[in-house]
């Protein structure tokens, strides 16, 4: 972990490059644009937190290797095979969901933003110049949003499977899952608005294709 928080620091730069890149890219954005930086400390700690959050993400596989590796040798073969599968649907869902926020999600947010923070009139002159702390921040912040959202999917459907919960309690109880959606939004987003609705409508959509796709799969046990 030592290691890879040291590799992630020295590239910092190139790190932060990467996560601003979506903003960078903006049609809209003028030349002259770039980011500030407003106080001594703030290019540091935008190296620390960068270093520090994308360090966890590089050391999540090995992390979860030791777990697998200490686990798995007390389970049965079709349990392997099981979990086996899991691990596997958890790691492509947890990559795509990251591409996609990087590639798609990032560029019309910020296009979004970048619109609403500047001005085009003679009497209002606003011009958006953001700071690179908070914009990394914010950034993160997404793409940990995303990494969450990834894996409800995989809960849902493993809660359905052990018959902890039911499609019809999930259906049931849609306010809670509303409620859930809302705390796990506000908690993990900035204290603005139009991210935390983002969010909120982001993670209860992913609840419901998970419900949808289990209740298809609840169907499909029936008629067989």
């Amino acid at each position: 972990m030592a290691l890879t928080w040291g590799t992630s620091y020295y590239f910092a730069q190139e790190l932060i490059f990467l996560l601003a890149k979506p903003f960078l890219n903006l049609r809209s954005l003028p030349m002259e644009s770039y980011f500030l930086c407003t106080q001594l400390t703030e290019a540091f700690s935008t190296y620390l937190t960068t270093a520090t959050i994308t360090a966890s993400y590089f050391a999540l596989p090995g992390i979860t290797y030791q777990i697998w590796a200490f686990l798995i040798p007390s389970a049965y073969k079709e349990q392997r095979k099981k979990y086996k599968r899991v691990l596997i649907l958890s790691a492509a869902s947890f990559l795509l969901f990251i591409l996609l926020t990087h590639a798609r999600i990032l560029p019309h947010l910020w296009q979004f933003l970048y619109h609403m923070g500047t001005t085009s009139q003679k009497a209002l002159s606003i011009k958006l110049e953001p700071k690179i702390y908070d914009h990394i921040r914010l950034t993160l912040r997404i793409t940990f949003i995303t990494a969450i959202s990834s894996q409800l999917p995989l809960i849902v459907i493993g809660l359905l499977e052990r018959r902890l919960l039911s499609v019809e309690s999930f259906t049931n109880n849609r306010r809670l899952l509303i409620l859930f959606s809302l705390l796990t939004a506000a908690l993990s987003t900035p204290p603005d608005i139009s991210c935390q609705i983002l969010a909120t409508l982001l993670i209860f959509a992913i609840i419901e294709g998970s419900l949808f796709l289990a209740l298809i799969g609840q169907v499909r046990e029936e008629v067989r």
